[in-house]
């Protein structure tokens, strides 16, 4: 475990990340895009350092922000842990069921990083409205039977 004082740092109007000083990425002995469970505020999340622009940065996103109470300009303490843990993504029923009944689709999902399918599935359960959510559904059955992330 690691812990350092940093700023929030935002670029624009949305992207936010954190600089994950070299010392700090050396000291948790890994490669160079390592996967991380990170504390801001009492607020633990799951995430990757990555190499941007020749440092090291660590994403914010808008709903860590918001749950942590953070924002661009403020000083927050971190801690990084390196995360070994599996990567699942929990697969809503209806969702399962649409890639269940086209094998196409279900073999490439289940063949997809992580963070593709964390993609589709955020996507169909942000959905508002039933008509929305079996919409997104149908598109990323579509989609995944295509052979397309």
């Amino acid at each position: 475990m690691v812990k350092f004082t940093a700023k929030v740092l935002q670029g624009g109007k949305t992207a936010t990340g954190i600089h994950v000083p070299d010392d700090v990425v050396a000291a948790l002995g890994t490669s160079r895009k390592p996967a991380v469970s990170v504390t801001l505020n009492g607020f633990t999340y799951r995430s990757s350092i990555a190499s941007m622009g020749g440092r090291f940065m660590l994403p914010v996103s808008a709903d860590v922000r918001a749950i942590a109470a953070v924002a661009g300009g403020d000083e927050v303490q971190v801690t990084l842990q390196l995360d070994t843990a599996p990567r699942m993504v929990e697969v809503p029923a209806d969702f399962a069921a649409a890639l269940d009944a086209a094998a196409d689709a279900r073999a490439f999902f289940d063949k997809l990083a992580y963070s593709h399918r964390l993609r589709h599935v955020l996507a169909i359960n942000a959905a508002k409205t039933p008509e929305t959510r079996e919409r997104r559904i149908a598109g990323s059955v579509a989609k995944l039977g295509e052979g397309k992330a």
